[in-house]
């Protein structure tokens, strides 16, 4: 057994490895006072056949043993992952994927339990930690370790990793990620905050990152883990290649279609037609076809508005798309409105509801209840696509989260306005920051309700 623990902004913070969890092949026990979580990664050793992405899994749950809880309804035991789950494993995942080489084709999952929670430590932000250091440790490669904090401001003073009733009275929650000199992700609300105290915010949360990821590079040292190579693939590259020698002209024409939909029907006939010439030497090419097109296109965009100044759909780097807004769309809703910016469109409608009608939240942190929510459906239809709709997914919760903090600070009080409010955003089309289309046409009805 390994432990490595220093004190880090007041608390005891050590991360243990080689006493749980031996079988995987990374697996770390990290505590910050009286939280404790376990971050393991397993990636098996054959590739997974006719993969393009890195097969990434990321699990986050919270045992309510935890805080000695037990939980709620007739079942007894932990089920599905709860929004809050979901949306701590999507942070963990954002900082940690682009850090696996882009050619790691084996599936890979990380599974993060909260083993304990103090009520003070937020286990979140330890999770990260954790699954940094859990990948360090293991034979995966890796380029990290990666850190996180969360940064509070309470009376014009930054506090790092603050507790809950640090961030009621504060005006600022941010969630940073970062290596040794650089910032990965920022995510998290604000009060209305200046540009100013946004950049102080991230330089002390950079100089906290640090201090973690020199324990987790202790551990490491101690270690010495072997690291498998990541593949390369010369056939692959060769493949690669010769798609680029074949496209002259075409990635400019396909560029210079204003309409969405006309660019994706070019795009796919491009695919097809590479496709077939290649398909005799390289059969079951069409996923390299199609990835190294989109790159193709996507870099061409880029040195075009870097150049030239002029986007993808023809208007300048200080042009807005055409916007329009409109209320009370549906006869029968209580509130409704109707958000088109360009391609993007979003039906964004309110209930309002007595307090029967409260989320009643039930989580390590105990029993609460969630006057106010926002809801974000994103369907197959709203980019031309037809696809298997199931149940709401991961990309919904997180986007629906993001408009939600967006306007949680311009919802009134609930002691002012004692209504439970139940926002959905249904998007209709979608070309470009759906879930700002949401949060204008949020914003949009709140202001005239």
């Amino acid at each position: 057994m390994i432990v490595k623990e220093r004190e880090f902004q007041g608390i005891k913070t050590s991360l243990q490895t080689g006493k749980v969890a031996k079988q995987a092949h990374g697996s770390v026990l990290a505590k910050a006072g009286e939280t404790v979580v376990l971050a393991t990664v397993v990636s098996q050793k054959e590739m997974r056949e006719g993969a393009d992405f890195i097969p990434l899994m990321v699990e986050y749950r919270e045992k309510f043993y935890a805080s000695g809880k037990i939980p709620g309804g007739f079942i007894k035991r932990e089920g599905r992952p709860s929004d809050r789950e979901i949306l701590s494993a999507r942070i963990v995942d954002r900082q940690i994927r682009p850090l696996l080489p882009k050619t790691w084709f084996h599936e890979t999952q990380v599974v993060i339990n909260v083993l304990s929670y103090d009520q003070v430590n937020q286990a979140d932000v330890l999770a990260a930690v954790a699954a940094s250091a859990a990948l360090t440790i293991s034979d995966i490669p890796f380029a990290g370790p990666v850190a996180s904090v969360r940064v509070g401001r309470v009376d014009g003073k930054y506090i790092i990793n603050p507790t809950p009733e640090e961030i009621e009275k504060g005006d600022m929650d941010l969630f940073v990620a970062g290596l040794k000199d650089s910032v990965i992700m920022v995510e998290g609300e604000s009060r209305e905050i200046g540009e100013k105290d946004f950049l102080e915010a991230i330089r002390v949360a950079q100089e906290a990152i640090n201090e973690l990821i020199d324990l987790q590079l202790e551990l490491a040292e101690e270690i010495k883990p072997v690291k498998r190579e990541a593949p390369v693939f010369d056939e692959l590259e060769n493949l690669k290649q010769m798609i680029r020698e074949k496209i002259t002209t075409e990635i400019d024409e396909l560029i210079s279609i204003l309409p969405k939909q006309e660019r994706v029907n070019f795009e796919q006939d491009l695919v097809a037609k590479i496709t077939g010439e290649l398909e005799e030497e390289y059969p079951d090419c069409k996923n390299v076809v199609a990835g190294e097109i989109h790159d193709l296109i996507k870099d061409k965009i880029r040195k075009k508005i870097l150049k030239e100044g002029v986007r993808i759909d023809g208007r300048k780097t200080d042009e807005i798309r055409p916007i329009s807004s409109e209320i009370a769309f549906l006869p029968r809703a209580h509130g409704s409105a109707l958000f088109t910016r360009g391609e993007t469109q979003a039906l964004v409608v309110t209930t309002l509801g007595s307090k029967q009608d409260v989320q009643i939240l039930d989580n390590i942190d105990g029993e609460g209840e969630k006057h106010y929510m926002l809801q974000y459906n994103f369907p197959p239809f709203c980019t031309g696509e037809a696809k298997m709709i199931r149940g709401t997914s991961r990309r919904e919760i997180g986007h629906g989260n993001l408009a939600e903090r967006a306007l949680k600070n311009v919802v009134p009080p609930h002691e002012e306005f004692p209504y439970t409010i139940r926002v959905v955003s249904d998007i209709l089309e979608s070309n470009g920051s759906s879930s700002m289309a949401t949060v204008c046409g949020g914003g949009v009805f709140l202001f005239f309700f």
